[in-house]
């Protein structure tokens, strides 16, 4: 998929479809003169579904509907004949897509499930026909219900990528290599700032045929909670992800100093981010000989107490197995056991 077929945010116009009319009808029929009523009910108009679809990845095919409407239902006819009922829409989108009222800002529901279907908007209910108000004081109803008025409204649909892991760290730092050296996934790689734009997903192969979703999030930059740069607009994907990778390169001025800001970054996006599991990586270290190394890592272990980390390389493919294992193992963590505690 491109960069730019990458769509994680619509607004939408739906409308579900009116309710069918009742009919007034009076029987007449050859040797019948005076049948009585016989008008049959309307149908309900169409709703509107929104369905889970995991084979979907964006909201692309979306982006240019900016109109979405169910069928109307039919009139009621003769001899108690019903009307049909309006054609449903059903809207697929991707797993973690949220819908919300565009007017209030209501969070109305989120789709998490392949299959699972929410209706947004019900149709309108069919009037009933003349033949329900017959009685024994009023033998011929010469009315009927109207069908009930459908539905409108605008929406936005906002999609929350779904990964188990989340990349996160300044421009250049090397997340978009590790995404493409550990996964499938082809991300734009350059040696320029903000060279990834849309977040990119990719599925890590694991030992016994397993494996686990990673997404590596546009570059955050200091101020990002504030809507600097590009890390506002794609901090919400990092909510869905249970374990957060911190890639901090090896040539940093203040390794300990970017990943406190980073941390401080997703602090006053959303406190609750805090609460994730933490790994700190240190990319880049084939640049580093095994004295140096050494050197860091007594400093690494002052300055992240508590919180794990790691050497690697992407380049060299130095420490990528034990990366991939110790995030499968945090991902499968016993939920019985104690949760680790998180230094700052």
């Amino acid at each position: 998929m491109t960069e730019g077929n990458f769509v994680d945010y619509v607004k939408i116009y739906v409308s579900s479809g009116k309710g069918g009319k009742g009919s007034t009808h009076l029987h007449r029929e050859k040797f019948i003169e005076k049948g009585g009523p016989d008008g049959g009910d309307g149908g309900r108009g169409g709703h509107i579904i929104l369905k889970g679809n995991k084979g979907l990845w964006t909201l692309f095919h979306l982006k240019f509907a900016r109109h979405v409407k169910a069928g109307h239902g039919g009139d009621g006819g003769s001899s108690r004949s019903t009307g049909h009922d309006g054609e449903d829409k059903v809207i697929e989108v991707p797993l973690g897509t949220v819908v919300r009222d565009k007017e209030t800002e209501e969070i109305l529901f989120e789709i998490t499930e392949h299959g699972e279907e929410r209706i947004l908007l019900k149709g309108g209910k069919g009037g009933l026909g003349n033949w329900n108000f017959r009685s024994a004081t009023n033998q011929t109803p010469r009315y009927a219900q109207p069908g009930m008025p459908s539905e409108e409204m605008d929406v936005i649909l906002e999609l929350k990528v779904l990964a188990d892991v989340g990349l996160v760290g300044f421009p250049n730092a090397g997340k978009s290599t590790l995404l493409s050296v550990l996964t499938s996934a082809k991300p734009k790689i350059a040696d320029y700032p903000f060279t990834t734009l849309k977040p990119n997903l990719g599925i890590v192969a694991y030992r016994d045929f397993q494996s686990f979703v990673i997404a590596d999030i546009p570059g955050i930059i200091e101020g990002a909670a504030e809507g600097k740069g590009l890390g506002h607009y794609f901090l919400r994907h990092i909510e869905r992800n249970s374990t957060l990778l911190f890639l901090v390169p090896a040539d940093a001025d203040d390794i300990k100093k970017e990943y406190e800001i980073l941390l401080d970054e997703l602090r006053r996006y959303n406190p609750e981010m805090l609460d994730k599991d933490r790994l700190i990586v240190v990319s880049k270290c084939d640049m580093l000989d095994d004295e140096l190394k050494a050197e860091l890592k007594k400093e690494l272990d002052k300055a992240f107490k508590g919180t794990p980390y790691l050497f690697i390389s992407s380049i060299a493919n130095q420490g990528l197995t034990e990366l991939k294992d110790k995030l499968w193992q945090m991902l499968n963590i016993d939920a019985e056991e104690p949760e680790n505690s998180h230094g700052i």
